[in-house]
Order: structure tokens, then C-alpha cells, then sequence
């Protein structure tokens, strides 16, 4: 296994946070691109194919990780940092909406941790960035993350965001857990994951959760967000509907976001 660099960090903020990365020299952290805030004079950027690892080894080695990230929706490239100086400098991340950010060390989490595509900010370099597949049909069509989902694998620190409140449960042997699929970030390889249908006609056409649900089970660790990306989306794109609406405050116009089922 490649032996990862050792970071140190710090996370600021609350609702829209930022992490700090400190590197000794010829350290390197990496990130997807989009995520840099700012950086200490002796930090230099590098944009690399692939996920930036060794493992990768060659140009045909970089082209299959390359081609891993396209499959999960992210570029072919990552960006990394590099102290350059001969002192301790830093380099800083924001998150890309509100939420948290979670540090998460892969050597204390059986050095692999699986995610949703669009979790990982950023991490030591050395963490290898690749896919999950699912191995039953029904999780990969039904499972709201699609068939494939992110691995991050290695033994040094990486950080995935997500959006509103972060939940950390610890499953026991044969525990299970119910999830709304989107509310799911990142789970341990020992989890197991599948989709299951919701039970009842009314549940599934009037419940407004959709028709499938995750089950994990343990032994494991499953972190899980309060606001999913896609719902805040959704509500906003509502919200622009709605506002645009001839008698918002009036009678008339609560009685048409009745019919049309905004409520009131």
C-alpha cells in the first residue's frame, strides 16, 4: 500500500465551513477542482491526470484512473499542492455549499471508505481516488447515487462535505439501518448496502419520499447528512416557481398552491 502523506489541519466555520491544510515541506495535499481557497506563498499548484497517486504507475495506469472519475461524474483531472519552501506552509479549502466537513482517517476506518460521488474536497496525497461498484442491479438502478459510487482508499487523512447536519452512527454485527438513499455520505467497506422498496401503495404514491430506501447493515460506520444537495435544489427551484405567482399572499393564491400541491 502507498504510504499517504502525513497532514496536519484545521476546520473553521460552522454552517459554510473551510479546512486548513499544513504541510511540512515536499508535502502534498490534492482536491477536486473548484475547492481552493487560498494558499501561503510557498504552495504550488500542479494539475494532474488521473488521481494523482503512484499506484497509478505509467501513462496507461493514469488513463484507467482517469477514466474511473469520469465514470463517477468528476473531471480527469485533480489539482495538488505542494510545499515547495522550507518551512511549514499552508493551503485552504472551502466547502462548496452549506454543511459540514468531515475528516475522516483512512488508517482507523480499515483503510477504505465508500462515499457519495460528490463528497470528496480533498486529501493527502498518497489517497487513492476510485469506483465502487455495486454488486446487485436493483441498488445500482434504485439507489439515488447511481451504479457506481466513490472509494477512497489509503491510510492518511481525507475529507468528504455534505450538506446540512453530519449523523455518525456506529453499526453493530447484523444491525440494520434504514436511509432515504440522498441522505446516505459515506460508509466503511464492511457495510453492507442494498435498496429496498417501500411497503404500501399510499407510502409510495402519497408519501413524498420516493419508492426505495437504503438498508445498511453492520458491522460498520455510516455517516449521513440532514440536507442532500438535490433536495435543496429542489426546494429552491420550488421557491422560484412560487415566488413568481400573480396573489402569493392572497386567498386565491393559497388555494392554488393547494391544487397544484406546493400547500400553503
Amino acid at each position: 500500500m502507498i504510504q499517504n502523506h502525513e497532514i496536519d489541519y484545521k476546520i473553521y466555520g460552522e454552517e459554510l465551513q473551510a479546512v486548513e491544510i499544513t504541510l511540512d515541506p515536499q508535502e502534498t495535499v490534492i482536491s477536486e477542482s473548484g475547492s481552493f481557497m487560498y494558499m501561503d506563498s510557498d504552495i504550488q499548484m500542479a494539475t494532474v491526470f488521473g488521481d494523482g497517486s503512484k499506484a497509478a504507475g505509467g501513462f496507461f495506469g493514469k488513463l484507467v484512473t482517469a477514466g474511473k472519475r469520469v465514470l463517477v461524474g468528476e473531471s480527469l483531472f485533480l489539482t495538488t499542492f505542494t510545499n515547495h519552501g522550507g518551512g511549514r506552509s499552508t493551503v485552504t479549502f472551502a466547502a462548496p455549499y452549506a454543511g459540514k466537513i468531515v475528516a475522516m482517517d483512512l488508517s482507523q476506518l480499515g483503510n477504505k471508505v465508500i462515499c457519495q460521488k460528490d463528497a470528496f474536497l480533498c486529501a493527502a496525497k498518497g489517497v487513492q481516488i476510485g469506483i465502487e461498484f455495486k454488486r446487485k442491479l436493483g441498488t445500482g438502478l434504485f439507489g439515488g447515487e447511481g451504479f457506481i459510487m466513490q472509494k477512497l482508499e489509503g491510510d492518511g487523512l481525507a475529507f468528504v462535505h455534505a450538506g446540512g447536519y453530519i449523523l455518525k452512527r456506529e453499526l453493530e454485527v447484523g444491525e440494520m439501518l434504514r436511509v432515504d438513499t440522498g441522505c446516505i455520505v459515506a460508509f466503511t467497506q464492511n457495510v453492507d448496502y442494498e435498496i429496498e422498496f417501500i411497503k404500501g401503495i399510499r407510502n409510495m404514491v402519497f408519501g413524498g419520499e420516493g419508492l426505495f430506501y437504503a438498508v445498511l447493515r453492520g458491522p460498520g460506520t455510516v455517516w449521513m447528512q440532514s440536507l442532500p444537495v438535490s433536495r435543496l435544489a429542489g426546494r429552491i427551484l420550488q421557491y422560484g416557481r412560487r415566488s413568481g405567482r400573480k396573489g402569493e399572499g392572497s386567498v386565491l393564491g393559497q388555494l392554488g398552491d393547494l391544487i397544484d400541491g406546493d400547500g400553503f
